[in-house]
């Protein structure tokens, strides 16, 4: 029997056994994790370009002077909001939690997505809202909002950006809290179940 077991090691370690081993090595470890936030990060910084190339289709540099120049500060504010978000992402990437030391990987890992991007989405509220708004509302462009068919006033976008983002940030970051929980709760509770059967 023992023959057989060392054969049969013998043939797991061939080509065709180790095949797909880097494959799953990649999804068994954080490496796929760090992937998502490279992903979103990407992501952040293409945002303003496509904010640009959308508004060129709707004709934004046949409208008057005031207009354009508002514009274009506008889009330096969204494009000030996705650097801050591709820092956001690459930081949070290089701080992943220490997954060795619990039985669940992908909980805690979800968990720190899911409140990284609520603060992506809350800090790009934010920073658009006061940024684009007040910009707006000085170059008096209000109607430039309504000619990209977005139904919305200057002053608006000051209030509602901030609060939305803050709102957007603490909700999200609730919900990761409690898969964070759920994930030491089952921990501790392991734990517990192990202490006891040891006694």
């Amino acid at each position: 029997m023992s023959k057989i077991q060392e054969k049969l090691k013998e043939v797991e370690k061939t080509p065709f056994f180790t095949l797909s081993k880097p494959y799953l090595d990649f999804i068994g470890k954080g490496t796929l994790y760090n992937i998502i936030y490279i992903l979103f990060a990407v992501v952040s910084l293409a945002i303003p370009f496509a904010f640009l190339v959308l508004c060129i289709r709707e004709g934004i540099f046949s409208l008057p002077a005031n207009y354009i120049i508002g514009f274009l500060l506008t889009w330096l504010v969204v494009l000030f909001a996705g650097w801050v978000g591709f820092q956001l992402w690459w930081d949070r990437k290089s701080k992943i939690r220490d997954i060795n030391n619990s039985e669940f990987v992908a909980i805690p890992m979800v968990s720190d997505i899911v409140q990284t991007f609520g603060e992506w989405i809350g800090t790009f509220m934010a920073i658009f809202g006061v940024g684009g708004g007040l910009l707006l509302a000085l170059f008096g462009a209000g109607d430039i909002l309504y000619t990209l068919g977005i139904d919305f006033a200057p002053i608006s976008l000051m209030i509602i950006g901030p609060a939305s983002g803050l709102i957007t940030i603490i909700i999200f970051r609730l919900f990761a809290e409690m898969m964070r929980f759920i994930a030491a709760l089952a921990n501790n509770t392991k734990e517990i179940a192990a202490n006891i059967k040891n006694k």
